[in-house]
C-alpha cells in the first residue's frame, strides 16, 4: 500500500478516536461565520490530522485551517484536502452518519482518498492510480504490515430494477427534489438519504446508482469520497464542465455536480 495512504488512514483512524470521544459526552456546538456547526470533535480531529500531514511536508488545505490565499495555493501541484468532520450536523444530532475525509490532490485531481466512519470503525481507502480501493472495519492496533495485507475491495454489480437515488439527509433542496422527480418519468425510483461522503460511498459500493447534489458543497466535502468513487469506477461530474471534479481552485466551492 502508498506510504502517504497509510499516514491519510493513521491519520483519520486516530482523528475518530478523538470524535467519538467527544460524541460520548453531553457536548456543545457553536456557530462560525458562515453559520455552520461546529464542536471541540472537529477541532481535536483537524489537531491530530494535521499532526500526522505535516510530517509529509506536503501543505493541507483543511475545512478547519486558516484559508491560505490562493497566490500561494495555486504553486502548488499536491496538496491534501481534509474535513476532520464531515457531517457536523449529523453529529450533532447523534445519528452516527459523519465521517473524517482525507484525500491527496495532484494537479487538481485526488490520488489518494480516505473516509473512516468512527461508529463504525469503518474505513475506506484508494488509490486512483492503481485502481484500488479498500473497505474495512478496524478493531485492532493499526500497523504498517496490517494495512499491507488488506485485499482490495470489489463493487457489487448486483443491478437492482429500481434505479436507486441517494439524497442528503440534512440538505435535500428543491432543486436536488426537482430533478429527483425527473428521474421518476422514466424510472422507478428507490430514494436513499444518507449524511456525510457515505453518500458516495454507497456508489462505490454499487449499493447506488446516482448522487445528485444541486446544493452547495465545498472540496473538503468531497475530495477524499471522490478518490475512493474513481477508483472503483464511478465518476464524479461537475455540471459546470461535465468533467471529473476539480480541487485546489480559487474558490474552494464546488459545482453543482452528479456522482454516477
Amino acid at each position: 500500500m502508498n506510504d502517504l495512504l497509510k499516514i491519510a488512514i493513521k491519520a483519520a483512524i486516530q482523528a475518530g478516536h478523538e470524535i467519538i470521544e467527544v460524541y460520548r459526552t453531553d457536548f456543545r456546538h457553536e456557530l462560525k461565520e458562515d453559520l455552520s456547526p461546529i464542536t471541540m470533535a472537529d477541532r481535536k480531529a483537524n489537531t491530530v490530522i494535521n499532526s500526522f500531514l505535516e510530517q509529509t511536508n506536503i501543505p493541507i488545505i483543511s475545512e478547519e485551517n486558516a484559508e491560505t490565499p490562493y497566490n500561494i495555493r495555486k504553486y502548488w501541484d499536491t496538496c491534501w484536502i481534509v474535513d476532520p468532520l464531515d457531517g457536523t450536523k449529523e453529529f450533532i444530532k447523534r445519528n452516527d452518519e459523519f465521517t473524517v475525509n482525507i484525500a491527496l490532490v495532484k494537479n487538481g485531481q485526488p490520488i489518494l482518498g480516505v473516509v473512516y466512519v468512527p461508529v463504525q470503525k469503518l474505513v475506506y481507502a484508494a488509490d486512483v492510480d492503481k485502481k484500488q480501493w479498500y473497505r474495512s472495519v478496524i478493531e485492532s492496533t493499526i500497523t504498517d504490515a496490517f494495512l499491507d495485507s488488506l485485499k482490495p475491495a470489489e463493487r457489487n454489480f448486483n443491478c437492482s430494477d429500481k434505479l436507486r437515488v441517494v439524497a442528503s439527509r440534512s440538505h435535500l433542496n428543491e432543486q436536488t427534489a426537482v430533478f429527483i422527480e425527473s428521474l421518476k418519468k422514466e424510472n422507478e425510483v428507490e430514494l436513499i438519504s444518507k449524511g456525510s461522503s457515505l453518500k458516495f460511498c454507497l456508489l462505490a459500493e454499487g449499493l447506488a446508482d446516482i448522487y445528485p447534489r444541486f446544493a452547495p458543497t465545498m472540496e473538503w466535502d468531497t475530495a477524499a469520497a471522490q478518490a475512493i468513487c474513481n477508483a472503483a469506477g464511478v465518476n464524479v461530474l461537475s455540471l459546470d464542465t461535465d468533467q471529473s471534479m476539480s480541487y485546489n481552485k480559487e474558490d474552494l466551492h464546488n459545482s453543482w455536480f452528479i456522482c454516477k
